[in-house]
């Protein structure tokens, strides 16, 4: 949620459906592995039923059922995601961290469960997409502005706040703790007569329209109830509308986005908030 260019979260996208599912293109083979259901049974419990549930029957309808799908393609797609070879921003930092037995475990789980009735949803909730964080009423006031971002490719520019706690330990070299706070402006920016953005004499797109507002935050627990494949920690993250509402984000997308950034407290603009903080 709050990163630098590659950030592509914009008013009215639904990734949900590309980022969870395993349900993209047409494979043959699979890896020869003997298996075992109770591992496999426990391993989707801790990593995979956040969102498509203990028993492969999906947490929503932009996820989908996992149960009765084939060994075969189940091995062959997370082999895939694992090696990069298939592209998804939350599969792949999740089957990075699989061994192949793990692998072969988790598709004879899945196969070995009854097919899913129509409209069939799990009743476990996605811990990822709940989130802790509440709107920072007073940012402007309290949070110290670091950074500043054009993303080309959304015409937007976004503006990057940190508060104290965030900003004294950066200053400090120290990992950012709990009570850290990151909150960013995204506006859209102001285009000329050819429908490009322009650019202001600081060489950053000219503001226009407040868009909305995305967030990352730590407290102790709030990482609790996140699988460990894709805990940050205890950050959790939020998108809010122009009105400080929550924007619906499934927290996953973010979290698997975060996860190899471990090294930089799960920032990528750690380095900027040292400069700023040190320059105090």
């Amino acid at each position: 949620m709050i990163r630098g260019e590659r950030c592509s979260l914009k008013p009215g996208r639904v990734p949900t459906k590309k980022l969870l599912g395993l349900c993209v293109g047409v494979t043959v083979g699979s890896i020869a592995q003997a298996t075992d259901l109770e591992a496999g049974e426990a391993k989707v419990a801790a990593v995979c039923a956040a969102c498509h549930g203990l028993n492969g029957v999906s947490v929503s309808d932009n996820i989908p059922n996992l149960a009765a799908q084939r060994t075969g393609y189940l091995e062959t797609q997370l082999k895939a995601l694992k090696e990069g070879t298939r592209r998804n921003p939350i599969m792949n930092a999740i089957a990075a961290q699989l061994s192949a037995a793990d692998i072969a475990n988790l598709a004879a789980y899945f196969a070995s469960q009854p097919g899913a009735a129509a409209g069939t949803k799990s009743a476990l909730l996605p811990n990822v997409a709940r989130t802790n964080l509440t709107f920072p009423e007073n940012y402007k006031a309290t949070f110290t502005r670091y950074h500043t971002i054009n993303f080309p490719a959304t015409k937007q520019v976004r503006y990057y706040y940190a508060n104290n706690a965030a900003l004294q330990a950066a200053k400090g070299d120290k990992p950012l703790p709990n009570g850290s706070m990151f909150f960013v402006e995204v506006y859209s920016a102001k285009l000329d007569a050819d429908k490009k953005p322009l650019v202001g004499s600081d060489g950053f797109f000219v503001p226009d329209q407040l868009l909305f507002y995305t967030a990352m935050a730590r407290e102790a627990g709030w990482g609790k109830d996140i699988p460990e494949m894709l805990r940050n920690e205890d950050w959790n993250y939020a998108a809010f509308s122009t009105a400080k509402q929550h924007r619906p984000v499934n927290q996953a997308e973010c979290l698997a986005c975060h996860k190899p950034l471990d090294k930089t407290s799960y920032t990528f603009t750690l380095k900027q908030l040292t400069d700023v903080a040190k320059s105090k």
